[in-house]
């Protein structure tokens, strides 16, 4: 992956250099030109197999054909009318399809968004209009995206917050259950419990959001007893649970959710990445009764594009071509 860029490498790079802040990195020397299922070209032809899949996105592989002939049919027909100002079927259906793959027999609800970051910030706000309370907990090593509020969550500083506060206000950490690290199960849930005491009383924290598996901080599942006792607190404390599943949903961890693994079910799922295989596509999704129960007033929450025209279309599509298991990797 040191290889030069194709021949037109210097105006490219003159480029890049001339209007593209060095605040966004590039892993790779490589200018796409084309992809299809797990193999990138660059702009001399070069194939190279892709192993990151933009980040988690792309889990049916690059432009697989069902999603693209969706696509390609949704846009002959209309690409945006704003779901606030007249409903369409590809919303409905995509809001009826996630609901039904979430784990847990309550009914649900879904709302979606154009970004991972967007979806966490609305789980808070639906998490704080639900239960009246304001303080959120999350995990060290957790990513929650670059946004203020998803930034103030997220517990690695380096890269991420360096330089970037001051944070959101009512936002704690807690340490995630990391034993290479020295964080057993037990030692991570007294230390939540110490933070009840010393920090934030547990009738005034609305949720706890959690990254089933650690993404950014390294790829870390979080132990089954220790998210089956989590879920315990919670219940008994009238805390929210919100399993961040943008980077572990749709299938990553051999399970659609990777929260599916310990049994548990959480009140706020939150989604994004390969939801709409590379079209930019976020939800949350909730228990209709304990999540939204006092997010009833109109226009409260997804006053943005709440759009989905397309990224519905490729999400239906996604669905089905991964239900056949035809990738195309």
């Amino acid at each position: 992956m040191t290889e030069k860029l194709g021949d037109d490498a210097d105006e490219l790079k003159a480029l890049r250099d001339r209007y593209v802040p060095r605040g966004i990195t590039t892993a790779h020397p490589i200018v796409a030109d084309r992809a299809q299922g797990s193999e990138v070209w660059d702009t001399s032809g070069k194939r190279y197999i892709d192993f990151v899949g933009g980040i988690g996105v792309m889990n049916v592989g690059h432009n697989h054909p069902r999603v693209m002939a969706a696509v390609h049919e949704q846009l002959d027909r209309v690409t945006h009318t704003a779901f606030q100002v007249v409903m369409y079927e590809s919303y409905l259906r995509l809001a009826q399809r996630i609901c039904e793959l979430a784990p847990g027999d309550l009914p649900k609800k879904a709302i979606f968004f154009s970004t991972g970051a967007e979806a966490v910030e609305n789980a808070v706000k639906i998490a704080r209009a639900a239960t009246g309370r304001e303080a959120i907990i999350s995990f060290s090593g957790g990513f929650h995206g670059r946004t203020l509020l998803a930034l103030s969550l997220t517990g690695t500083v380096n890269p991420y917050k360096q330089n970037f506060g001051p944070y959101a206000a009512e936002v704690y950490q807690a340490p995630f259950p990391y034993e290479y690290r020295g964080w057993s199960s037990e030692q991570a849930l007294a230390a939540l419990e110490t933070l009840f005491e010393s920090a934030v009383s547990p009738q005034r924290v609305a949720a706890i959001i959690i990254e089933p598996v650690l993404g950014e901080g390294g790829f870390v599942p979080a132990p089954i007893p220790f998210l089956r006792e989590l879920r315990k607190i919670t219940e008994k404390r009238g805390i929210l649970l919100i399993a961040d599943e943008i980077q572990t949903g749709f299938g990553r961890t051999g399970k659609f959710f990777a929260i599916e693994h310990s049994g548990v079910t959480p009140d706020i799922i939150t989604v994004a990445k390969s939801l709409a295989a590379g079209f930019p596509l976020s939800a949350v999704i909730g228990h209709a009764r304990r999540a939204a129960a006092r997010a009833r007033r109109e226009n409260r929450i997804g006053r943005r594009r709440a759009h989905a025209h397309l990224g519905g279309r490729a999400r239906a599509r996604w669905r089905c071509a991964s239900s056949r298991g035809d990738g195309r990797n």
